[in-house]
């Protein structure tokens, strides 16, 4: 207990959740503005696939895209064996794991809101920017983001929500260690299995709120 009552088991997976939710939803949002932006206004060979690929994690069970980050970035991998001896990163059973799984679970609406904001922009204007001189990135910061402002809100809840929510990935690659990568899925998870309800219901309830608050902030975004 807390000194308000409140037990450390309710807390600390709530905290922790809504701190990987933010970091990852802060990495996916920014990937997937730039990809976003790439891919609405390029035409290269290959191009389908690379989408394809893009929005694979939206169909690929939350499992399967663990293992394959726990393989990438495992300590057998170049990848993690790179990190370990230059920066001294470990991302399996870290908090840095569970941030990873959650950005690349959430990538996929983030990117697919943020492409269909840009392509709904007037292509009459961003070629009249083009025409006057204006430089790609001019174009994206003075005409395309402040008009497709509302499909950036609704990408940006969308993609928290996700994040909020993950389990499979996680739990691969960062596992459940309280206080440490235990995040309110897999507090919710363990408490049941171990016959603590109170507690699973608890943290159910804080996350049908959290919910439901973010998808009505959305629904307004759209209707305003």
């Amino acid at each position: 207990m807390n000194a308000i009552g409140i037990p450390e088991t309710f807390l600390e997976p709530v905290g922790l959740s809504l701190q990987v939710s933010i970091a990852a939803t802060v990495i996916a949002f920014l990937t997937g503005l730039l990809m976003a932006w790439r891919m609405s206004t390029a035409a290269f060979y290959g191009k389908t696939l690379v989408e394809t690929i893009f929005l694979l994690p939206l169909v690929l069970p939350p499992s399967v895209v663990g293992f394959i980050l726990l393989v990438m970035l495992g300590k057998n991998s170049w990848i993690g064996q790179a990190a370990e001896s230059l920066l001294h990163l470990s991302f399996v059973f870290q908090p840095l794991g569970a941030v990873i799984a959650a950005a690349v679970v959430s990538f996929p609406l983030i990117y697919q809101s943020l492409k269909s904001g840009f392509q709904a922009v007037d292509q009459e204007l961003k070629d009249a920017a083009r025409s006057q001189g204006a430089r790609e990135w001019q174009v994206l910061a003075y005409i395309v983001l402040p008009l497709a402002s509302r499909s950036l809100q609704s990408a940006f809840i969308l993609g928290f929500a996700r994040a909020l929510g993950e389990f499979g990935a996680t739990m691969m690659i960062a596992g459940n260690i309280p206080g440490r990568t235990q995040t309110i899925p897999t507090a919710i998870f363990f408490a049941v299995d171990g016959g603590n309800l109170s507690l699973a219901w608890a943290l159910t309830g804080c996350t049908i709120l959290l919910s439901f608050g973010l998808l009505w902030i959305s629904s307004r975004l759209k209707t305003e």
